[in-house]
């Protein structure tokens, strides 16, 4: 009976049996950047979703007061709604049509854009000569911070219509 003997060649690789420590590191790693990049990718979705909100809902104030304004027209050609409003200080509803839509126009901004004194309403109506019609420049303007946006963080929606 002839015995042999099996060596192991020095030339054959090792097999690898199981992952490294420190394939499992770098891979936790990678992951946790990723994760760490949608995080910021959801907060800058949602302050950018909130500004966007406000500027439709300061384009709907603005169109809000030109419907009030448009059903009291005498009142519109004749300055009645020229003024400035501001949230945090409505005007007090007088028996006016127009003191008591200026009053509740300027409730609606507070409670859409914040009842805060960066919160304004501008309409700006001229009569045009020889008709019943006026020209009119609403102009809202509020405070967009929570947007995180770099530059200004006062925003301002600008309307013109005829009525």
């Amino acid at each position: 009976m002839i015995i042999r003997r099996m060596y192991r060649s020095s030339r054959t690789p090792r097999v690898q049996a199981g992952v490294g420590l420190i394939e499992v590191l770098v891979a936790v790693l990678v992951l946790s950047i990723g994760f760490l990049g949608i995080a910021a990718l959801q907060a800058m979705s949602l302050s950018t979703n909130n500004s966007a909100m406000a500027r439709s809902m300061a384009t709907i104030d603005t169109y809000s007061i030109l419907d009030a304004m448009r059903a009291d027209l005498t009142g519109a050609t004749s300055g009645s709604y020229t003024t400035t409003v501001t949230a945090n200080a409505c005007p007090a509803a007088g028996a006016s049509l127009a003191s008591l839509q200026l009053n509740q126009w300027c409730g609606q901004l507070g409670k859409d854009l914040g009842a805060t004194a960066s919160t304004t309403g501008k309409v700006d109506c001229t009569n045009a000569t020889g008709t019943n019609t006026a020209y009119c420049t609403i102009t809202i303007q509020f405070d967009d911070s929570r947007a995180g946006l770099q530059g200004s963080s006062t925003q301002q929606v600008v309307t013109k219509a005829m009525l």
